[in-house]
């Protein structure tokens, strides 16, 4: 009789001991997981520069850019909002790691478009990653019209190239930093004083205001003796406002230009002068699949 209720006990409990061991192992798996530090910043811009967050596997992100002219324009140019300049996108993510894009600036009449993939995810957990790495590729083709068309013009004169490496860091819910050492490539350059090739180092951070509200920060250096003497490091501060799918980003910015080629190599407004744009960014995202 003992033994048919020790069989009987095996039978019916043993199953459910079994059930139950698997199920504290799947919890301790799940907690000892990396876990992704995801919205390091609101959107995959700082300001201008790219920054350390993706657009998500399967969503459309469609942005608009505006900048208005410079403040110091004076009145009979409304400080600058008689003048207009603009960027429309269209921003795709393939995968958790991999976001396309295109888009079409009004300024010099620009097409670009970019790759950017996500080489490391910073994560917390047993395997955890301290930072997130990205890279970036862009291309752009300049088509407004060649200023002397009797010469020899060549298509390639109008091509331009940017490589990028995205390294940041959320340090808090609150704080984010990141460093974007970049090449841009010119294969026409203005006069003999500037470099085809120009490498700077563009600094990005932002500290979080509230839960709709964030403060940017982004400075581009430009190392020495690459540009003409004209052209300025870009500096920009602005607002990040989040409201439900829209993300706004209020700016002020020396760059008039949206493109690396331009904000990074081509700035031509000093802050101390007052040539300094208010623009926007607006992001809108679709969830496709």
């Amino acid at each position: 009789m003992k033994r048919c209720l020790l069989f009987l006990s095996l039978v019916f409990f043993l199953p459910l001991m079994l059930s139950s061991q698997d199920d504290l192992l799947s919890l301790l798996e799940e907690e000892d997981a990396p876990q992704l530090v995801s919205a390091s910043f609101k959107t995959n811009r700082v300001i201008n520069l790219h920054s350390l967050e993706n657009t998500p596997k399967g969503v459309l992100d469609f942005k608009i850019s505006h900048r208005f002219g410079f403040l110091n324009q004076g009145i009979s140019e409304f400080f600058g909002l008689d003048d207009a300049t603009i960027r429309l996108g269209l921003e795709m993510g393939l995968t958790d790691r991999l976001a396309v894009g295109i888009g079409r600036s009004s300024f010099e009449k620009t097409l670009d478009g970019f790759a950017k993939f996500k080489l490391l995810r910073q994560s917390e957990g047993s395997s955890s990653m301290p930072i997130t790495a990205a890279l970036l590729a862009t291309t752009a083709v300049k088509t407004a019209s060649f200023e002397d068309p009797n010469r020899e013009n060549l298509f390639s004169s109008k091509l331009f190239y940017a490589f990028q490496l995205i390294l940041g860091r959320k340090f808090s819910e609150g704080f984010s930093l990141q460093l974007s050492p970049t090449l841009v490539h010119r294969n026409l350059v203005e006069t003999l004083a500037e470099e085809n090739d120009v490498f700077a180092i563009g600094l990005g951070a932002r500290q979080k205001l509230s839960k709709r509200l964030a403060l940017n920060v982004e400075y581009i250096y430009v190392m020495p003796n690459q540009i003409a003497q004209s052209f300025k490091n870009t500096f920009s501060v602005g607002l990040d406002i989040e409201t439900g799918g829209h993300v706004f980003q209020l700016h002020f910015t020396n760059s008039t230009s949206m493109i690396e080629k331009g904000f990074v190599a081509e700035t031509i407004g000093d802050w101390a002068d007052g040539d300094i744009h208010f623009g926007f960014n607006i992001s809108r995202v679709f969830t496709l699949y």
